[in-house]
């Protein structure tokens, strides 16, 4: 399915200096951010207080998220838990206060602005488990890239997996670029977002890398730059149709999703756009500065389909 076909390829090699440069650029501003600055972790990662209150009607998330940032509390995660009528709240840890000190001061504000609600759960997140969280999710992190690094590797070339990976991981310091420098609040379900932009992003690469394989069967007499370009034009409609709608379901967890899904949406939203960015102009032109050509996609003696009948060797790479 396509929504047009560009007869004429766009010359994206022929800007690939200029465009890996402003994206090293920001790649290391990214890395700068993250260093000096450093990320804003949720009490699943710091430690913390977590509250589990239930109220006769359905919450008001609004309400309650006020009465919290009464309290000197910022960017506290209120949601609902269960039903419309429980909430779930993430405290951070205040300097001179207890656990038990920080619950009774949250209750009895939540008391006093709503005298039907009841508190079912209190219990404090030790840093202990914030730093296994930390230990895990750079597990998993690290088992994605590799993964991802063995299938390309099988799937296509070397070189392929090695342009792959580099243009995924500028998507993910980018990312937690942009949360250091914002400052936004890193949690789990950031986490999450950013393992699927992931594999998002290489999900787009692999289409890329696919049409470049195809199109070194049908043109012969091109260029690598040449073969990239055709690649990368010939599946723009694809990318547009595709990335389009993802990002039109991002947007709306972004706009009315309120503050629990924000930060997600808000991470798969950067990943989306810079996951495009990346697999066109980085990882394809990582793949050409590697020097692949046709005899690392096509098996020596094998005859394309669409191989030139007058040609001695039958369309066959020797």
């Amino acid at each position: 399915m396509e929504f047009f076909r560009i007869q004429k390829d766009i010359p994206f090699m022929k800007h690939a200096i200029v465009l890996n440069a402003i994206s090293a650029i920001t790649f290391v501003a990214a890395v700068v951010f993250l260093v000096l600055r450093g990320l804003n972790l949720s009490v699943e990662f710091t430690g913390g207080t977590v509250m589990e209150v239930a109220y006769e009607q359905p919450a008001d998330l609004a309400a309650v998220r006020h009465v919290v940032e009464s309290l000197g509390y910022a960017d506290v995660p209120v949601q609902n838990f269960g039903s419309s009528r429980d909430v779930l709240l993430r405290l951070p840890v205040q300097a001179g206060k207890s656990s038990g000190q920080q619950s009774e001061a949250a209750f009895a504000a939540l008391k006093a602005q709503n005298p039907t609600v009841e508190l079912r759960r209190s219990e404090f997140v030790g840093p202990q488990v914030g730093q296994e969280l930390v230990e895990d999710g750079l597990k998993a992190l690290g088992l994605v890239i590799v993964g991802i690094m063995i299938y390309l590797a099988v799937r296509f070339e070397w070189k392929y997996a090695v342009s792959a990976i580099i243009a995924n991981l500028h998507d993910v310091v980018i990312i937690l670029g942009f949360f250091a420098f914002f400052q936004w609040e890193f949690s789990l379900a950031v986490l999450a977002a950013v393992l699927a932009v992931l594999g998002y992003s290489v999900n787009e690469s692999v289409v890329i890398f696919d049409r470049i394989r195809e199109s070194f069967r049908r043109h012969r007499k091109k260029t690598t730059p040449q073969i990239i370009d055709n690649a990368i034009t010939s599946t723009i409609s694809r990318t547009i149709i595709t990335h389009g709608s993802t990002q039109i379901m991002v947007l709306s967890m972004l706009l009315f999703g309120g503050p629990t899904l924000y930060y997600f949406a808000l991470a798969l939203t950067i990943g989306i756009l810079f996951g495009i960015y990346s697999s066109v102009f980085v990882a394809a032109a990582i793949a050409m500065w590697l020097g692949i050509k046709r005899e690392d996609l096509i098996k020596s003696g094998n005859k394309p389909a669409d191989a030139d009948p007058n040609d001695p060797n039958g369309g066959a790479v020797v």
